[in-house]
């Protein structure tokens, strides 16, 4: 038996794109299950009921489309963490996330020892990414 804590992202009519965009950056298998192919008809049936994305990591990350009759959290307090100590690995998915997003701490030497940034994704998704320093 296993258990495993993955991030789910919501999006209103963007999580298609999202996690073409993820793919793009972090490689894997993307699998996508529309409302339309589960009997929803009419203008929301293209949208992504479900989509999970597996890497070759061993991350997991899915999301979906929130249908119009329900609520889109506006604001959030989560943030997606990455971290490790595969250097060039980790600059990558910055790099490749930072595209079209808003970096509110550039990726630099911290306090700690290790290379820290945070950034906003061009999807609103909040990102953290630690390498780990050599102690």
């Amino acid at each position: 038996m296993t258990a495993r804590l993955n991030p789910y992202l919501g999006f209103r009519n963007q999580a298609r794109d999202a996690l073409n965009f993820y793919q793009s950056v972090f490689g894997g298998e993307l699998q996508l299950m529309t409302f339309g192919e589960n009997g929803m008809q009419g203008d929301e049936a293209d949208k992504i009921m479900h989509g999970q994305l597996e890497t070759a990591k061993g991350f997991t990350l899915m999301a979906s489309d929130t249908p119009q009759t329900m609520d889109v959290a506006s604001n959030s307090n989560i943030t997606v963490s990455l971290s490790g100590d595969e250097e060039a690995l980790l600059t990558g998915y910055w790099h490749g996330l930072a595209k079209g997003g808003q970096i509110s701490e550039p990726l630099v030497k911290a306090p700690w020892g290790d290379t820290f940034g945070m950034l906003t994704d061009q999807f609103g998704t909040r990102w953290m990414v630690n390498i780990t320093g050599q102690h």
